[in-house]
């Protein structure tokens, strides 16, 4: 039955979803607490993810052209369409479903945002930093001694 199967695909979707939002929200924890260290890791669970979404997205749209015919609706119906018209019970797992994954998507944006925030501010404060060790650093001249406000290029002592 192509509805079983459209809500099969849906559940998948949900659950991959879900998991994005938990590895955004490990990204939110380690920016929080300046563990970059660690961020790329989480950045490719993230990239992971997406791509096995992406596969469940391509398998959704094939599953709902299916379901939309069997109902007699136009090909890429949407699924609040295909909700109306779906008999009893699908009905009402199809709205559940579709109400899932939009509480989803506005989650997994809002974390984003707030990530793409803390990224900013981090950069931000990293310039600042900078610009404000640029007059005061002390750097090494070629014999190894330490000089102080060279304006080209800088190696930082970490020791002092």
């Amino acid at each position: 039955m192509p509805i079983r199967a459209l809500s099969g695909n849906l559940t998948r979707e949900q659950e991959l979803l879900e998991t994005l939002l938990f590895k955004l929200e490990v990204e939110q924890l380690l920016l929080s607490n300046g563990r970059v260290e660690r961020l790329h890791l989480a950045t490719r669970e993230i990239e992971h993810v997406l791509r096995r979404i992406q596969e469940a997205e391509l398998g959704r749209t094939i599953e709902v052209d299916e379901v939309a015919a069997a109902l007699g609706l136009a090909p890429s119906a949407s699924l609040r369409e295909i909700a109306e018209a779906a008999p009893a019970p699908w009905d009402a797992i199809l709205t559940e479903q579709r109400v899932a994954l939009i509480r989803l998507t506005t989650d997994i944006q809002d974390v984003t945002r707030s990530n793409r925030d803390l990224l900013t501010s981090s950069r931000r404060a990293t310039q600042e930093t900078l610009m404000s060790l640029r007059d005061d650093v002390r750097t090494y001249d070629h014999d190894g001694a330490m000089v102080a406000g060279a304006a080209d290029a800088q190696l930082l002592d970490k020791n002092f």
